[in-house]
């Protein structure tokens, strides 16, 4: 049997996906983004990744975002992007936001990591080919690297554009001093960064306490926010112990150990401030990082459109009263 070829639902903007102004950009994304990072790569079934893609088009997620090393293996998520690129989403690449990274390991010896300008541009092209793409949307630089001339990242960013090989660019994981450097370098060559990337959730607060949002904010940036669900720790996966099949389970990127009676009495206690407002744990979860207008869009992994269509429904009530954020802000920090 020949699968047919795929036809985005026409209604895929009226399916309830709002979008955000991306700092002063002309860009809008949607409040939740699909990311590539876990279930994408070459280990999982093809079948499965087209179908949450198609899913997510489906509703208008259009912003896909990717790193060059994503998987496992390395850049075989992009890999598996490239092979939908040529099988779905061609006619459609001018709906489609996609990024992609550079900064985290990717290959042996002195130019496979950091911030080089050799690093960069070199990860770029490669992504690339992999992703059957002339251009990306954005280009980030995936953490700063403390040992590489700042000047020289982000003039590489610069030339990056110029080069009509991204359309913008953005810093990810970046301390508020460097993201000063980077926000002021770009502007003043006409490159200015659209986005910051970190990771905000409920349990994680850095961007409210670091002053990243408001530095964001003050610069016309937009900020996406990674790990809005902290890997699965804000879902329902773990009020019961740690299931045979869960991340935790696995001890790669989650810990076993992160699960402290502690920490299992809070997402307890958080879980019954969502079923109070109606939601989900994970559903809450995703509308907490998005009652904050500083925050863009949330990015969001699955393993199967089932989840994708809970994460859709956080968008139902984002809404929070003083009190339940009172509650919350008690339940973690106690």
């Amino acid at each position: 049997m020949i699968n047919p070829i795929y036809s985005p639902a026409a209604d895929r903007y009226e399916s309830g996906i709002r979008f955000r102004r991306c700092g002063r950009s002309g860009i809008r994304l949607p409040e939740i983004s699909l990311g590539f990072w876990h279930n994408f790569g070459d280990v999982n079934p093809l079948a499965n990744s087209l179908e949450m893609a198609h899913y997510a088009f489906d509703h208008g997620i259009v912003h896909f975002d990717l790193a060059n090393n994503y998987g496992p293996s390395y850049g075989s998520a992009e890999e598996t992007f490239g092979v939908m690129m040529k099988k779905s989403f061609a006619p459609y690449r001018h709906e489609l936001f996609i990024s992609t990274k550079a900064g985290y390991d990717m290959w042996p010896g002195p130019y496979g990591e950091w911030g080089s300008r050799k690093y960069l541009m070199t990860s770029l092209d490669q992504s690339l080919k992999r992703m059957n793409l002339d251009y990306v949307d954005l280009f980030y630089s995936h953490r700063f690297d403390p040992q590489t001339p700042l000047e020289e990242t982000m003039q590489a960013l610069v030339d990056i554009v110029r080069a009509g090989k991204a359309l913008y660019v953005g810093i990810s994981n970046y301390p508020t001093k460097a993201a000063a450097f980077a926000y002021e370098y770009l502007k003043e060559r006409d490159v200015p960064c659209l986005i910051y990337q970190g990771r905000y959730n409920i349990l994680n607060r850095e961007p409210e306490t670091q002053g990243i949002l408001d530095q964001a904010k003050e610069n016309g940036v937009g900020f996406i926010a990674f790990s809005p669900l902290a890997q699965g720790l804000l879902t329902d996966r773990y009020l019961d112990g740690i299931p045979a099949d869960s991340r935790m389970a696995k001890e790669h990127f989650l810990k076993s150990s992160t699960l402290t009676p502690q920490m299992y009495t809070a997402l307890v206690k958080l879980n019954e401030v969502a079923a109070r407002r109606g939601q989900s744990l994970a559903e809450m979860a995703l509308a907490w990082c998005l009652k904050d207008d500083r925050v863009t869009s949330v990015i969001v992994g699955a393993s199967k459109v089932s989840q994708l269509e809970n994460d859709f429904k956080a968008l139902e009530n984002i809404t929070f009263s003083e009190e339940e954020l009172a509650e919350i802000d008690q339940i973690v920090f106690v």
